[in-house]
């Protein structure tokens, strides 16, 4: 896989102890909550594009249509 840019930040409200379980998961899968919530993303656009997620190209047009 290749390596992403992180130029971008996402922020979301979650249920605080949502959040504790999700920290806790990661921890003991020795990841961060970062990776999972951007392979969570990666799962998501290749799910509704239908193809698979490649850093480096274009994104798709607005409205699904891959």
């Amino acid at each position: 896989m290749t390596q992403e840019s992180r130029t971008s930040r996402l922020t979301l409200l979650i249920d605080p102890r949502k959040k504790a379980v999700f920290e806790r998961l990661c921890e003991a899968r020795d990841t961060t909550p970062s990776q999972v919530v951007r392979q969570m993303i990666r799962d998501y656009i290749e799910r509704e594009t239908g193809r698979p997620w490649h850093a480096d190209e274009a994104a798709p047009p607005a409205g699904g249509d891959a």
